[in-house]
């Protein structure tokens, strides 16, 4: 999210801290029927969260009926699903590095169904139209930016 918000002349701050809060109550309630975002979004509201914040936390997920009209919006509906995939291609890599990922191997992957099968590649897809950004160079934004992250806290421990 960073990246893009520098791409696009937005507050790299803030759209760093909606990336960070999006999926807050994912792992205690992880899908619509279990209330998610609209759980999280509850209680960012309750501790003062401004309307840009849980406005775009709501627009990533398509059911919360909430259309996504500002650039903030479109780019974390396009890196959610992205970069869950991109991460579980470095998984796979011998070295289980970012480092060892381009862009290439991430599109082969996309095209194997059976791997990471949950992830939508219409999302993936429709992300980036949305956004106004060929699939390829999204791909390779969100990827260096994973890969400068990765590169900044050292190896990563799994």
């Amino acid at each position: 999210m960073r990246a893009y918000a520098l791409r696009f002349g937005e507050d790299p701050e803030l759209w760093g801290l909606v990336g960070l809060l999006h999926d807050m109550d994912y792992e205690r309630f992880p899908a619509e029927e279990n209330g998610h975002p609209f759980r999280g979004v509850e209680f960012l509201r309750k501790v003062g969260a401004p309307e840009v914040v849980t406005r775009a936390i709501l627009s990533h997920a398509d059911y919360a009926g909430v259309s996504r009209v500002s650039l903030m919006e479109k780019a974390l509906f396009a890196c959610d699903e992205v970069t869950g995939f991109v991460i579980a291609v470095s998984l796979v890599r011998p070295g289980r590095s970012l480092a060892e990922v381009d862009a290439q191997a991430v599109r082969r992957k996309l095209k194997d169904k059976a791997f990471a099968r949950a992830v939508s590649r219409e999302d993936i897809a429709r992300g980036a139209e949305e956004l106004g950004v060929p699939l390829d160079e999204h791909i390779g934004v969100v990827l260096k930016a994973l890969q400068d992250r990765e590169g900044a806290e050292g190896e990563r421990k799994d």
